[in-house]
């Protein structure tokens, strides 16, 4: 697959992070992501970006196939087992997203998320 002119990014905000979520994408485990209202529409439906692990090598590449805007305390259970993560329970997403969001610009109950749920439509580099 050309992926010349796909923007890049990691998953977290850290090489580990980007891996141990890279990790779970590759398995299916890990179908949806969310990031703050605040960093912009980083996507649409549709559009296809390469994910890369956590030395910046190109891994994968996903296409998002559905974008919702909704306050943190509005996430729920379902959007919580898409993104794959711990124990896949509401009550794990919040206590880890609130940590993320904690260390990276602030949190709020009422803060707006962007809401994404992708594919995998290509596999990049090795296949550990």
């Amino acid at each position: 697959m050309d992926i010349e002119g796909l923007e890049r990014f990691s998953f977290g905000d850290g090489p580990a992070l980007a891996d141990e979520l890279l990790a779970l994408v590759l398995a299916g485990v890990k179908t949806a992501t969310c990031w703050a209202a605040r960093d912009g529409a980083l996507t649409e439906v549709g559009r296809r970006m390469v994910v890369c692990d956590g030395r910046g090598e190109p891994r994968a590449v996903l296409e998002t196939v559905e974008l919702t805007r909704r306050r943190f305390a509005d996430v729920d259970a379902a959007f919580a087992r898409d993104e794959g993560e711990g124990d896949l329970s509401l009550a794990w997403w919040r206590d880890a997203h609130r940590a993320y969001f904690e260390r990276n610009g602030g949190f709020a109950d009422d803060m707006d998320l962007w809401c994404e749920r992708f594919r995998v439509v290509a596999r990049l580099g090795p296949t550990e």
